[in-house]
């Protein structure tokens, strides 16, 4: 049977609700993160926008070579808190922000020859110290869900191949291309990807690649994932670097922190309506946002499908918006209250993604270690700062 608790982890006595992200899982995501890149000779970066912990870039800095932005608070956390190089895009760009993000990236990218060429001036200004590319968008999906599709029909993200003129990355002096259309997949979905590209830039195209730099394959890679194909993506990293004589780069979020981290959550009160219903002390709206996005529905250690065990509970958060459902999960045995449930995979997009809505506290934040069973507090929440927001 699963227990209730991560192994090498005790939570009662934490906080409720919180996140917990335990350091020797990091390490063994950041190991893997490591052994691709050297055996591909790719350089792989952390994506902030999918874990932002801080407090955890000291254990992570030894493997991987920067952080990528979406921002200009996500540059500069990564300048500040990683120190290494600081890769940047944005969809737009206003010229306060783009000379703030300059002053701190070595890598920006933009989104349109629109962008490129109206901060032309600002690109000269610069272009002793910061690398400048474009994001191509293949158009080609890989992704099933189309809030995170970014090669969805009439996708603000990226150039199409129609709206990009032949000749502009060789004659404006792009140095890099951007190509991200990714989210939790498998390194096939890299290869059709890339495929694609390159049915763009063939022929007379074909020196457009060669004439670049470097080439960023964007985020999505579900690396750590067990039964990732790491070979399919060693070669095809081999193979571009062969190819183009390019250096390649890749920007995983999730992989970093894949399984590495739970949300602590207790039972505040158990009724009933046409079933049983446990109102929990955190919430989907508030404190897991992709359980409604997406939408998925997290595991529970020690928990099952609706049905499969003796007690069937529909668990809601305690907002009051009627549809703050996390799901419908069984247990061995009645919930009570005061019982203390754990979900899994919490450190990603989900710690970064919360809110105050209805005045809710953000969970408390530990870095723990299930090698030493220790917990360390990062930070509890409270009235400021959801006053400080306002």
């Amino acid at each position: 049977m699963e227990s209730r608790y991560p192994l090498g982890l005790d939570l009662t006595g934490l906080d409720s609700p919180s996140f917990v992200v335990d350091a020797a899982l990091l390490e063994k995501n950041a190991a893997v993160m490591k052994e691709v890149g050297e055996a591909s000779g790719a350089q792989i970066l952390l994506a902030l926008k999918g874990f932002s912990m801080y407090s955890s870039f000291p254990l992570l800095k030894p493997y991987l070579q920067g952080t990528c932005a979406s921002g200009i608070n996500e540059a500069r956390l990564g300048k500040e808190e990683m120190g290494l190089q600081v890769h940047s895009y944005s969809p737009a760009y206003s010229e306060k922000t783009l000379r703030a993000m300059l002053e701190i990236s070595d890598h920006l990218i933009f989104n349109s020859p629109g962008q490129w060429e109206r901060f032309a001036g600002l690109r000269r200004e610069f272009a002793d110290r910061v690398s400048f590319g474009l994001r191509f968008n293949p158009s080609h999906s890989e992704t099933e869900t189309a809030i995170y599709d970014p090669s969805a029909p009439k996708s603000r993200l990226g150039t199409i191949a129609d709206e990009l003129p032949e000749g502009f990355l060789t004659e404006q002096g792009v140095e890099g291309l951007h190509v991200h259309n990714l989210c939790e997949k498998d390194s096939p979905s890299l290869l059709r990807t890339w495929e694609a590209v390159e049915r763009v830039f063939s022929g007379s195209r074909r020196g457009e690649l060669e004439g670049l730099k470097w080439i960023n394959l964007g985020g999505g890679h579900h690396i750590t994932r067990p039964g990732y194909q790491k070979d399919i993506l060693i070669d095809l990293v081999r193979r571009i670097r062969k190819d183009y004589k390019v250096e390649v780069y890749l920007e995983p979020g999730e992989a970093w922190a894949l399984n590495a981290g739970y949300l602590v959550a207790t039972v505040l009160d158990i009724h009933k309506n046409r079933g049983n219903l446990a109102i929990l002390d955190t919430s989907a709206s508030c404190h897991m946002p992709d359980v409604l996005e997406m939408p998925y529905r997290p595991h529970i250690l020690g928990s099952g499908e609706e049905g499969e065990k003796a007690h069937t509970y529909r668990l809601g958060g305690v907002t009051c918006l009627a549809g703050d459902v996390i799901g419908d999960y069984s247990f061995d045995e009645p919930l009570e209250v005061g019982d203390r449930l754990v979900f899994t995979d919490m450190a990603i997009y989900s710690m970064v993604k919360t809110t105050t809505f209805n005045g809710v506290n953000l969970p408390s934040i530990y870095l723990s270690d299930s090698r030493t069973g220790e917990h360390k507090l990062i930070r509890r929440f409270g009235y400021e700062d959801f006053r400080s927001r306002l």
